[in-house]
Protein backbone atom coordinates (compact mmCIF):
# COMPACT_ATOMS: atom_id res chain seq x y z
CA UNK A 1 0.00 0.00 0.00
CA UNK A 2 1.35 3.35 -1.07
CA UNK A 3 0.29 5.45 2.09
CA UNK A 4 1.68 8.37 0.48
CA UNK A 5 -1.38 8.74 -1.18
CA UNK A 6 -3.60 8.43 1.75
CA UNK A 7 -1.82 11.44 3.28
CA UNK A 8 -2.36 13.32 -0.64
CA UNK A 9 -6.60 12.69 0.32
CA UNK A 10 -5.69 14.50 3.94
CA UNK A 11 -4.34 17.42 2.44
CA UNK A 12 -6.67 17.78 -0.46
CA UNK A 13 -9.17 17.31 2.18
CA UNK A 14 -7.72 20.10 4.57
CA UNK A 15 -7.35 22.09 1.83
CA UNK A 16 -11.11 21.93 1.37
CA UNK A 17 -11.62 22.57 4.77
CA UNK A 18 -10.11 25.44 5.06
CA UNK A 19 -12.08 26.95 1.94
CA UNK A 20 -15.50 26.27 3.90
CA UNK A 21 -13.75 27.56 6.87
CA UNK A 22 -12.77 31.38 4.71
CA UNK A 23 -16.75 30.72 3.41
CA UNK A 24 -17.82 30.93 7.14
CA UNK A 25 -15.66 34.23 7.92
CA UNK A 26 -17.88 36.20 5.30
CA UNK A 27 -20.77 34.29 5.80
CA UNK A 28 -20.57 33.89 10.17
CA UNK A 29 -22.39 30.93 10.04
CA UNK A 30 -21.04 27.16 9.69
CA UNK A 31 -23.67 25.56 9.17
CA UNK A 32 -22.82 24.63 5.53
CA UNK A 33 -20.16 22.55 6.58
CA UNK A 34 -22.76 20.03 6.72
CA UNK A 35 -23.67 20.61 3.09
CA UNK A 36 -19.61 19.76 2.61
CA UNK A 37 -19.32 16.54 4.81
CA UNK A 38 -20.17 14.22 1.84
CA UNK A 39 -17.98 16.41 -0.10
CA UNK A 40 -15.21 15.50 1.69
CA UNK A 41 -15.29 12.07 0.63
CA UNK A 42 -15.50 12.90 -3.17
CA UNK A 43 -12.15 15.10 -2.62
CA UNK A 44 -10.50 12.10 -1.10
CA UNK A 45 -11.62 9.32 -3.65
CA UNK A 46 -10.57 11.27 -6.70
CA UNK A 47 -7.46 12.77 -5.18
CA UNK A 48 -6.26 8.38 -4.62
CA UNK A 49 -7.53 7.78 -8.25
CA UNK A 50 -5.70 10.83 -9.56
CA UNK A 51 -2.18 9.23 -7.82
CA UNK A 52 -3.44 5.54 -9.16
CA UNK A 53 -1.68 4.40 -12.28
CA UNK A 54 -4.84 2.80 -13.85
CA UNK A 55 -8.44 2.23 -12.49
CA UNK A 56 -10.08 -1.20 -13.25
CA UNK A 57 -13.98 -1.74 -12.87
CA UNK A 58 -14.33 -1.53 -9.46
CA UNK A 59 -12.52 1.34 -9.09
CA UNK A 60 -15.38 2.99 -11.38
CA UNK A 61 -17.88 1.48 -9.67
CA UNK A 62 -16.63 2.76 -6.24
CA UNK A 63 -15.79 6.34 -7.45
CA UNK A 64 -19.39 5.99 -9.24
CA UNK A 65 -21.35 4.92 -5.57
CA UNK A 66 -19.60 7.39 -4.34
CA UNK A 67 -20.23 10.38 -6.19
CA UNK A 68 -24.17 9.61 -6.13
CA UNK A 69 -24.16 9.12 -2.26
CA UNK A 70 -22.27 12.53 -2.34
CA UNK A 71 -23.99 14.35 -4.42
CA UNK A 72 -27.37 13.31 -2.99
CA UNK A 73 -26.55 14.06 0.61
CA UNK A 74 -25.13 17.51 -0.01
CA UNK A 75 -28.09 18.72 -2.23
CA UNK A 76 -30.83 17.03 0.51
CA UNK A 77 -28.54 18.81 3.29
CA UNK A 78 -27.89 22.17 1.89
CA UNK A 79 -31.63 22.45 1.18
CA UNK A 80 -32.64 21.58 4.46
CA UNK A 81 -30.50 23.95 5.89
CA UNK A 82 -30.79 26.94 3.38
CA UNK A 83 -31.49 30.51 5.03
CA UNK A 84 -29.12 32.50 6.93
CA UNK A 85 -29.46 31.95 10.58
CA UNK A 86 -27.10 28.69 12.12
CA UNK A 87 -28.07 25.74 13.24
CA UNK A 88 -28.96 25.19 16.78
CA UNK A 89 -26.16 22.85 17.01
CA UNK A 90 -23.42 25.09 15.92
CA UNK A 91 -25.03 28.06 17.18
CA UNK A 92 -24.84 26.29 20.34
CA UNK A 93 -21.25 25.66 20.07
CA UNK A 94 -20.40 29.11 18.79
CA UNK A 95 -21.81 30.53 21.77
CA UNK A 96 -19.58 27.54 24.10
CA UNK A 97 -16.03 28.78 22.35
CA UNK A 98 -16.84 32.44 22.20
CA UNK A 99 -14.62 34.54 22.48
CA UNK A 100 -12.80 33.90 19.44
CA UNK A 101 -14.95 31.53 17.63
CA UNK A 102 -14.65 32.67 14.19
CA UNK A 103 -11.18 30.92 14.85
CA UNK A 104 -11.31 28.05 16.56
CA UNK A 105 -14.17 27.00 14.14
CA UNK A 106 -11.19 26.60 11.72
CA UNK A 107 -9.95 23.75 14.03
CA UNK A 108 -13.09 22.20 16.10
CA UNK A 109 -15.65 22.38 13.38
CA UNK A 110 -13.74 22.44 10.01
CA UNK A 111 -10.60 21.10 10.80
CA UNK A 112 -12.12 18.11 12.96
CA UNK A 113 -14.73 17.27 9.84
CA UNK A 114 -12.11 16.86 7.64
CA UNK A 115 -10.03 14.54 9.65
CA UNK A 116 -12.92 12.12 10.54
CA UNK A 117 -13.41 11.87 7.01
CA UNK A 118 -10.37 11.08 6.25
CA UNK A 119 -10.18 7.84 8.43
CA UNK A 120 -13.53 7.02 7.24
CA UNK A 121 -12.67 7.28 3.39
CA UNK A 122 -9.89 4.42 4.28
CA UNK A 123 -12.38 1.79 2.03
CA UNK A 124 -12.53 4.07 -0.76
CA UNK A 125 -8.24 4.32 -0.60
CA UNK A 126 -8.17 0.49 -0.57
CA UNK A 127 -10.77 -0.30 -3.10
CA UNK A 128 -8.86 2.11 -5.34
CA UNK A 129 -5.58 0.74 -5.07
CA UNK A 130 -6.53 -2.97 -5.86
CA UNK A 131 -5.73 -5.10 -9.12
CA UNK A 132 -8.20 -7.74 -7.27
CA UNK A 133 -10.54 -9.39 -9.72
CA UNK A 134 -14.04 -8.56 -9.09
CA UNK A 135 -15.56 -10.94 -6.85
CA UNK A 136 -18.91 -12.07 -4.85
CA UNK A 137 -17.92 -9.96 -1.61
CA UNK A 138 -18.03 -6.88 -3.82
CA UNK A 139 -21.73 -7.67 -5.17
CA UNK A 140 -22.50 -7.98 -1.53
CA UNK A 141 -21.33 -4.95 -0.87
CA UNK A 142 -22.56 -3.14 -3.47
CA UNK A 143 -25.96 -4.34 -2.66
CA UNK A 144 -25.74 -3.06 0.53
CA UNK A 145 -24.78 -0.15 0.09
CA UNK A 146 -27.17 0.57 -2.59
CA UNK A 147 -30.02 -0.66 -0.06
CA UNK A 148 -28.49 1.79 2.36
CA UNK A 149 -28.63 4.75 0.05
CA UNK A 150 -32.19 4.18 -0.52
CA UNK A 151 -33.59 3.58 2.54
CA UNK A 152 -31.48 7.05 3.89
CA UNK A 153 -32.94 8.56 0.74
CA UNK A 154 -36.56 7.39 1.48
CA UNK A 155 -36.27 7.87 5.19
CA UNK A 156 -35.35 11.49 4.03
CA UNK A 157 -37.99 11.75 1.65
CA UNK A 158 -40.57 10.98 4.44
CA UNK A 159 -39.59 13.10 6.89
CA UNK A 160 -39.73 16.40 4.80
CA UNK A 161 -42.74 15.90 3.37
CA UNK A 162 -44.28 15.16 7.44
CA UNK A 163 -42.50 18.10 8.53
CA UNK A 164 -43.83 20.18 5.94
CA UNK A 165 -47.19 19.97 6.94
CA UNK A 166 -47.53 22.48 9.63
CA UNK A 167 -50.40 20.35 11.67
CA UNK A 168 -47.16 17.47 12.40
CA UNK A 169 -45.75 20.51 14.06
CA UNK A 170 -44.80 18.73 17.85
CA UNK A 171 -46.08 15.47 16.16
CA UNK A 172 -44.10 12.28 15.72
CA UNK A 173 -43.20 10.29 12.42
CA UNK A 174 -44.25 6.73 12.59
CA UNK A 175 -44.95 5.65 9.08
CA UNK A 176 -43.24 4.38 6.16
CA UNK A 177 -39.94 3.62 7.06
CA UNK A 178 -39.50 5.26 10.08
CA UNK A 179 -42.40 2.74 11.85
CA UNK A 180 -39.57 0.29 12.14
CA UNK A 181 -36.81 2.55 13.18
CA UNK A 182 -36.35 5.78 15.12
CA UNK A 183 -33.18 6.63 12.93
CA UNK A 184 -33.91 4.74 9.19
CA UNK A 185 -31.75 7.44 8.20
CA UNK A 186 -29.10 7.19 10.06
CA UNK A 187 -29.50 2.92 9.52
CA UNK A 188 -29.04 3.51 5.94
CA UNK A 189 -25.74 5.70 6.34
CA UNK A 190 -24.21 2.85 8.53
CA UNK A 191 -25.28 0.41 5.64
CA UNK A 192 -23.40 2.40 2.91
CA UNK A 193 -20.06 2.60 4.93
CA UNK A 194 -20.18 -1.40 6.02
CA UNK A 195 -21.05 -1.60 2.10
CA UNK A 196 -17.98 0.72 1.71
CA UNK A 197 -15.99 -1.46 3.96
CA UNK A 198 -17.09 -5.01 1.96
CA UNK A 199 -16.21 -3.88 -1.39
CA UNK A 200 -12.52 -2.84 0.06
CA UNK A 201 -12.01 -5.97 2.20
CA UNK A 202 -13.27 -7.77 -1.25
CA UNK A 203 -10.03 -5.87 -2.54
CA UNK A 204 -7.83 -7.34 -0.01
CA UNK A 205 -8.07 -3.85 2.46
CA UNK A 206 -8.87 -5.88 5.71
CA UNK A 207 -7.05 -3.00 7.35
CA UNK A 208 -9.70 -0.24 6.34
CA UNK A 209 -12.44 -1.80 8.93
CA UNK A 210 -11.51 1.72 11.25
CA UNK A 211 -13.87 3.16 8.71
CA UNK A 212 -16.93 1.41 9.11
CA UNK A 213 -16.36 1.32 12.76
CA UNK A 214 -15.85 4.77 13.02
CA UNK A 215 -18.57 5.68 11.50
CA UNK A 216 -20.95 3.75 13.37
CA UNK A 217 -19.83 4.53 16.50
CA UNK A 218 -20.40 8.58 15.38
CA UNK A 219 -24.27 7.65 14.06
CA UNK A 220 -24.73 5.85 17.20
CA UNK A 221 -23.12 7.83 20.47
CA UNK A 222 -21.71 11.61 18.78
CA UNK A 223 -23.59 12.96 16.41
CA UNK A 224 -26.46 10.94 15.70
CA UNK A 225 -28.63 9.05 17.53
CA UNK A 226 -27.51 9.59 20.86
CA UNK A 227 -26.99 13.80 20.08
CA UNK A 228 -30.76 13.98 19.06
CA UNK A 229 -32.91 12.11 21.55
CA UNK A 230 -31.17 13.85 24.45
CA UNK A 231 -34.17 16.84 23.91
CA UNK A 232 -36.13 15.40 20.95
CA UNK A 233 -38.62 14.27 23.97
CA UNK A 234 -38.77 17.81 25.89
CA UNK A 235 -39.69 18.95 22.41
CA UNK A 236 -42.46 16.56 21.22
CA UNK A 237 -43.81 14.75 24.03
CA UNK A 238 -45.24 11.51 21.91
CA UNK A 239 -41.78 10.85 21.63
CA UNK A 240 -41.59 8.98 24.91
CA UNK A 241 -44.37 6.58 23.11
CA UNK A 242 -42.32 6.22 19.96
CA UNK A 243 -39.54 5.24 22.19
CA UNK A 244 -41.45 2.17 23.82
CA UNK A 245 -42.75 0.73 20.39
CA UNK A 246 -39.91 1.52 17.68
CA UNK A 247 -36.42 0.08 17.33
CA UNK A 248 -33.64 3.00 17.85
CA UNK A 249 -30.85 2.13 15.12
CA UNK A 250 -31.92 -1.72 13.54
CA UNK A 251 -35.06 -1.67 11.92
CA UNK A 252 -38.05 -4.10 13.31
CA UNK A 253 -41.45 -5.08 13.76
CA UNK A 254 -43.27 -2.42 16.27
CA UNK A 255 -43.67 -3.78 19.92
CA UNK A 256 -47.27 -3.92 21.12
CA UNK A 257 -47.57 -2.01 24.06
CA UNK A 258 -50.06 -2.79 27.28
Amino acid sequence: MNWHIYLYGLYAMLAFAFAGWLVSLYRNNVTHVDSMWSLFFVVAGFTYASEIASLNARSLIVLSLLTLWAVRLCVYLTWRNWGPHEDHRYAAIRSNNSPGFAFKSLYIIFGLQAVLAWIISLPVLGALNSTAPINILDMIGIALLCFGLVWETLADSQLSAFKAKPENKSKVLNSGVWRYSRHPNYFGECCVWWGFYLIALAAGAWWAIPSALLMTLLLLKVSGVSLLEQTITERRPQYADYIRTTNAFIPGRPKVTK
